[in-house]
């Protein structure tokens, strides 16, 4: 039986930030456990405003080796690239 706590990936936003990036991993029990080691590992300077933490298994990434093939398609959808619309000037964070 293996005894090793599971390995999770923490995200952390910022006070300044919109979005969650990632700040590390460490090990734990469980998704309490988790969100509390991370406070005291990654926030020490008071600096984050939200945890996310998702246990290692459950994250499954595209193979770099494959990349042409997975977003060559988007090349041909014109809509999903902004670049033609006129933006306010007050709008921020776009």
């Amino acid at each position: 039986m293996n005894k090793e706590w599971p390995l999770w990936e923490v995200f952390i936003r910022s006070r300044q930030g919109l979005d969650h990036k990632h700040a590390g991993s460490l090990h734990a029990a469980d998704a309490a456990m988790a969100i509390e080691n991370a406070r005291d590992v990654y926030t020490r300077r008071m600096e984050g405003v939200s945890i996310w933490v998702v246990e290692s298994k459950h994250i499954h990434a595209s193979n770099p080796d494959d990349a042409g093939a997975l977003y060559d398609p988007a090349n041909d959808k014109a809509y999903r690239h902004p670049t033609f619309y006129d933006l306010p000037d007050e709008l921020k964070h776009m």
